[in-house]
């Protein structure tokens, strides 16, 4: 699957990171779009209602209340759940634990330090991208590619 992602989406999310960094808070944002053959197009850039701290965020059942009336209304799905780290963009524990999206081929994108130094222009060399294997584990996918095989950004 080839997520299918714009700039002014991307800058949504970093901005929403960079807003939730000031308050040492990580911030989840789920891309939510539809499946066109092999790509999943990315068409809102959606922060959920969420309790976040420096090394963990979840979405509260209201949060996710909310989320399924939208996915529902618009007839989309998650194409991909993305969030801030404080320091080092890797998939924790509480990430496996609290992860919205655990079908296989699902996507969990880990964007470091509250992107305070991320921009659009190092925006995939920065975050990390991570793939829900048939284990049940959610594997790293190599940055060479994430380029090629993964992520377009129009």
């Amino acid at each position: 699957m080839m997520l299918i992602l714009t700039r002014a989406g991307i800058a949504e999310t970093l901005n929403h990171f960079r807003d939730a960094g000031q308050r040492n808070s990580e911030c989840v944002v789920l891309w939510l779009g539809k499946r066109v053959g092999e790509r999943l197009e990315v068409t809102e850039y959606y922060r959920p209602i969420q309790i976040a701290k420096a090394d963990r965020f979840r979405i509260p059942p209201e949060g996710m209340a909310e989320l399924q009336a939208k996915l529902r209304a618009g007839r989309l799905m998650v194409a991909a759940q993305i969030h801030s780290h404080p320091h080092e963009a890797f998939h924790s524990e509480a990430d496996d634990t609290w992860a919205i999206v655990r079908h296989e081929g699902a996507f969990s994108l880990v964007v470091p330090r509250f992107a305070a130094d991320t921009t659009l222009d190092n925006f995939l060399d920065h975050t990390k991208v991570f793939q829900f294997s048939q284990r049940s584990t959610w594997d790293e996918v190599p940055n060479w590619q994430v380029k090629d095989k993964c992520v377009r950004i129009t």
